[in-house]
């Protein structure tokens, strides 16, 4: 999963679809209740080797500290399979969370153009396929409890997009459509939508980016075209690496755009351009001025209740010694600060007790110790500079050396 640059302007047909969303939809509350315990699928096969591995050399702290990372709640990506298989194993994995008394929470990442066709790669090949595929997925959770992660990177990274301040997204796949894509991607995820939170008992979530990728009012935009309104929220920092306390302003400043350009004054509607956010007034190298963009939405929304707000979560899997930067004077074409940066750490555990009222929860949603793919910070080598010029593994694969990292400096440390 990588990161993106900018979007493009749906179609005139879709504008009016979200516009009556607007009108006739408000935000869920939260279904992810205080004290739920989440579900810990089984491990990377990966892991337990290395932990064996580690256990031979007489490492048994570091290995117990993988086992006990191994051992912590975090989700079940889904991504591929089709019809009555991937029915029967989502119903499985479903089952034995409830046998567990536990909340799964599952990754759907399988749109088409995943990723745009970088290290992760892969997904459905049309919108009809699409569609059965959720059908399928929707089929698998019946009514069981569960939450669902819904596209990572599905509105940070749409093909052939133009931002609500009119650049163009840079993802322009040659197999997609220029006239079409967009607004497939977002017809694709507002079906996704329709057909999860149909579900009595599953809770479901859009992509919201992170605050170090877009700006509040174009993601914000994004997810009203994408069907928020009708989902329970949106999730932050899914395989990233951005602090919790910025998210946690990010996510509320995001929910505030929502409700401020669907149900603020009659001139504020559609235009979430206007929203306050990292960028400005606030400086986004320089926390010390985000509640200058508090102060706008304090003046503009007001003090509305949690209830008529959109919830959001966070994946805090990886984040625990913040986002990375490139060192001092090294000059690689693409940093890749997304993309296995070193000497990261696990952040906090998956609780819902959050501190506050829109976040539902704190999640490990990406795998820690999977690769995030084979980077090499733009130089096209094939290997990796930040790691000593060896190639990393491939996207999804188990990272020995990463998740050594992320035990040793956890935040806070591993017990």
């Amino acid at each position: 999963m990588s990161i993106s640059r900018s979007a493009r302007l749906v179609t005139t047909a879709l504008a009016a679809s979200a516009a009556a969303l607007i009108l006739i939809s408000s935000p869920a509350s939260a279904v992810i209740p205080d004290g739920t315990r989440f579900y810990t699928p089984r491990p990377d096969p990966g892991a337990v080797q290395q932990i064996a591995q580690l256990k031979a050399a007489g490492q048994r702290a570091l290995a117990g500290q993988i086992r006990t990372m191994i051992e912590t709640p975090q989700a079940v990506w889904v991504t591929g399979g089709s019809g009555r298989t991937l029915t029967q194993s989502i119903k499985a994995e479903a089952r034995r969370a409830a046998a567990k008394k536990k909340l799964p929470v599952f990754v759907a990442y399988n749109i088409p153009f995943r990723d745009c066709s970088q290290y992760s790669a892969g997904g459905a090949t049309s919108v009809a396929e699409y569609q059965a595929w959720i059908d399928a997925f929707a089929a698998g959770l019946g009514g069981q409890r569960a939450a669902v992660v819904l596209e990572p990177d599905g509105l940070g990274i749409i093909p052939w997009y133009t931002t609500i301040n009119g650049n163009q997204e840079w993802c322009q796949p040659d197999e997609a459509d220029p006239a079409t894509a967009a607004a497939e991607r977002f017809a694709m995820l507002n079906y996704a939508v329709d057909r999860l939170a149909a579900l009595p008992r599953t809770s479901v979530y859009l992509d919201g980016t992170h605050s170090a990728w877009l700006g509040v009012g174009d993601i914000a935009d994004r997810l009203v075209k994408a069907g928020v309104r009708k989902a329970d929220g949106f999730f932050l920092n899914v395989s990233n690496y951005e602090t919790t306390e910025r998210q946690l302003k990010f996510g509320n400043w995001i929910s505030k755009c929502v409700y401020y350009g669907t149900q603020g004054p009659a001139e504020a509607r559609g235009h979430f351009e206007q929203c306050a956010s990292q960028y400005y007034p606030a400086s986004p190298g320089d926390f010390s001025t985000w509640p200058l963009s508090d102060a706008w939405y304090a003046a503009n929304v007001g003090d509305v209740s949690p209830r008529r707000l959109a919830h959001f979560i966070v994946d805090t899997s990886r984040n625990g010694q913040g986002p990375w930067a490139a060192p001092a004077g090294v000059t690689w074409p693409d940093p890749q600060t997304w993309c296995n940066p070193p000497d990261r750490g696990l952040g906090l555990r998956p609780t819902t007790r959050t501190g506050d009222p829109l976040a539902d929860a704190f999640l490990w949603v990406k795998t820690p110790g999977q690769s995030d793919g084979q980077c090499d910070r733009g130089t096209g080598t094939g290997v990796d500079p930040a790691r000593g010029g060896t190639a990393d593994p491939a996207a999804g694969a188990w990272f020995p050396q990463q998740a050594e990292e992320l035990v040793r400096l956890a935040n806070p440390p591993l017990r």
